[in-house]
Order: structure tokens, then C-alpha cells, then sequence
């Protein structure tokens, strides 16, 4: 193994079998008993090596194979094939809590869960007042850890885990833990320990902290290593694919039957219940999305029709581009038009979006002229 290296993956297939439920007769037993199992197939020849120091994020859809190779670093599993070795002593950040006992306080629990990570007892009491500090817990820390919330059960699993004298911590999607404050906490505490030169694998789907927190982002697709490299390009890339894959399982989903067609329309200005004068014109102004590429959209004032422009709202678009993947990338979801109403009284304003002549979206405001 290079010396300068922390993690090396050397050629690592990984295989699950999937076997039948169990036979309940012995007509089911002697029918089954000659089946095979089948093989599940979860990564598939992975080779990569993780340099001391680096912050690596491991990002891919779910079921790609990511948390098994994070596993497979921590040697939770083994692989089927090729083989995993690490250089320095390893944390992982996976099941947090493991080890706890209900019925034992916090600081007792300290001393078990900590244990695990392979502290010892002296290791443990030098640490004990920054864990229990990090975890905000206060007088709760001796009380039994069944009348914990699940939000103080989680800050106080992380405080142990992130205070473990480690080289390497591997994280996954464990950093939403407790309220924004705690998150803010952690999260910089990750920044510190990256500054201090520890190597940091995290396992997320949080894009934009992955962005911002590695120096390295490495891509699974459907069990193989797509992309290495710069976050900003690999993330890019993911998400385009990430689109592309969206996109047509929509359609499969819809053509079967399995799931609808969905919209939104959003009317921006004028906003419901406001006036307006007569004989002025004045803007109408909103957004519209759908998950189809072919979709009607329009904007009628007291049932009629009138003519709108596309805008670039880019603001919707970071709202809904994971939901609404493949179909708001490069578009202008927003529009505007102008009205000028030349009598008193109401206006009803309505955006609506039909596809297949069915109405899938509509949002309608009501505004006074004066």
C-alpha cells in the first residue's frame, strides 16, 4: 500500500445474494430446495485511492452502491471480490447510537459507544468534558437515555463519534443531526477537522455542502465509478444524468399507469384581493412548471385570453430542479403579461396548465378596479 495513501479500492466487486422466503411445508421445501439464490450485483470493479488529508464526498442516486463501499472501507462487509485497505486508525459515522443501552445514562453511554471507536477508558476520561459539552446536553447527560429525544439520542451519538482521535472518519448522511444550530455546529466542527488534516469520506445527498466542504467528489452510477474529480464538474455531470434518468422513468412510470402527470403555477403580481386602476395597465406577472415536455399553459382575465412571454426565473428552478428533473433545466418557467382593465369591479385571473386535455395545475387570484 503507498504510504501517502489513506484508503486504497483495488479492483472491489461486491455481491448479494437474494433468496426466497423460507419454505413454511415440505411440499414448498423439496420444490425450492434445488433453487439458487439469486445474485444482486452492487458495485461492480471499483479501483480508487483516497490520499491522506483529502475530504472526498461519494455522491450517486439511492440503491447506486455508495453506503456498500463506505461499509466496505469500514469493514462492516467484506467484498466478493478485489480487496480494501486502510492506513490509519478509522471512524465511521454510520450507525449512530450503536452500542447505546435505554437504560443507562449518557455519560455511562459515553464510555460504551466510545469503547466501539477502540478508546480506552483513559482515552475516554480526557475526552468526556468536550463530549459532553458538543452534545449541549447539559444536566440531561445523567439521566437514562430512553427519556432522550431522538434529536438529543442523535447529538449525543455524533459528539462521541466526531471526538474520537481518528485519521480517517467516513460520514454517512448523518449530518442533518439535531436543530440548525447543532447542524451549523457540526458541520463546522467537519471544516476544522478537514483544516487539521484528517481524511474525511462522506456519503451525502446534500449537493451543495458537498460543494463547499470536499476537495474531491467521486461518482457511483448504478455500481461503477462514473466520475472523479473537481466537486463542481462531477456534481454538474451527476445531475444531468440525474435529469435524464428522472426523466424517463416518469414517462415509463406514466405510460403504466404507476404515477400522473403534476404541475404548479404560482401567480406572483398581482398578488389576490389587491386593486388595481381602471384604464392603467398593469403587469401580471408569475411562474408555471409541469413533468411533461408537452403541456398548454394559460392566463385568462375574466375568461379571457391573453398573451404571455416567457421569463427566466431561476429561482424556481433551484426550487424544483430534483423534483421536477429533466424537465426545468435550460427552460423559462416564469411568465408575464399586461392587462388594462377600462371598468370598475372584479377581475378573475387565472393561470392554468392541461395536458391531454386534462387540467393537471391552476392557481386563480381575484383583484378590485377602482
Amino acid at each position: 500500500m503507498n504510504k501517502e495513501n489513506a484508503i486504497e479500492v483495488r479492483n472491489l466487486t461486491k455481491e448479494f445474494k437474494i433468496s426466497h422466503d423460507r419454505a413454511k411445508t415440505l411440499k414448498e421445501f423439496l420444490v425450492r430446495r434445488h433453487s439458487k439464490a439469486e445474485k444482486h450485483v452492487v458495485l461492480k470493479d471499483i479501483s480508487l485511492d483516497i490520499r491522506k488529508g483529502e475530504t472526498v464526498g461519494l455522491i450517486g442516486v439511492n440503491g447506486s452502491g455508495k453506503s456498500t463501499l463506505l461499509k466496505l472501507m469500514t469493514k462492516i462487509i467484506y467484498p466478493t471480490k478485489g480487496t480494501v485497505e486502510t492506513n490509519g486508525r478509522l471512524t465511521s459515522l454510520l450507525e449512530l447510537g450503536a452500542g447505546f443501552h435505554p437504560d443507562f445514562t449518557g455519560r455511562e453511554n459515553i464510555y460504551f459507544n466510545a469503547s466501539i471507536f477502540g478508546m480506552t477508558r483513559k482515552q475516554i476520561d480526557e475526552r468526556l468534558d468536550d463530549i459532553i459539552a458538543f452534545s449541549e446536553l447539559g444536566d440531561a447527560i445523567d439521566e437514562p437515555i430512553r427519556t432522550y429525544s431522538s434529536g438529543m439520542y442523535m447529538r449525543l451519538a455524533f459528539s462521541v463519534a466526531i471526538n474520537v482521535d481518528a485519521d480517517i472518519l467516513l460520514i454517512d448522511e448523518i449530518l442533518a443531526v439535531g436543530d440548525q444550530h447543532f447542524q451549523n455546529k457540526c458541520y463546522a466542527k467537519l471544516q476544522e477537522l478537514k483544516n487539521s488534516g484528517k481524511t474525511i469520506v462522506i456519503v451525502s445527498h446534500a449537493l451543495d455542502q458537498v460543494r463547499e466542504l470536499c476537495t474531491r467528489c467521486v461518482w457511483i452510477y448504478k455500481g461503477e465509478l462514473r466520475l472523479d474529480g473537481d466537486p463542481a464538474y462531477v456534481i454538474e455531470a451527476y445531475k444531468k444524468q440525474s435529469a435524464i434518468d428522472h426523466k424517463e422513468e416518469k414517462k415509463a412510470a406514466i405510460e403504466s399507469g404507476k404515477a400522473e402527470y403534476k404541475g404548479a403555477v404560482f401567480i406572483d403580481t398581482p398578488s389576490d384581493f389587491s386593486t388595481v386602476k381602471k384604464g392603467t395597465p398593469f403587469p401580471i406577472n408569475g411562474w408555471r412548471i409541469a413533468d411533461s415536455d408537452e403541456f398548454d399553459f394559460s392566463l385568462t382575465v375574466n375568461g379571457e385570453k391573453i398573451d404571455t412571454k416567457p421569463v427566466e426565473r431561476p429561482d424556481v428552478i433551484s426550487v424544483y430542479e430534483e423534483e421536477y428533473a429533466g424537465y426545468v433545466e435550460g427552460t423559462k418557467p416564469g411568465f408575464s403579461a399586461e392587462y388594462t382593465a377600462f371598468s370598475a369591479g372584479s377581475l378573475d385571473i387565472e393561470g392554468q396548465i392541461v395536458i391531454d386535455g386534462r387540467q393537471i395545475a391552476e392557481k386563480s387570484i381575484t383583484v378590485t378596479v377602482e
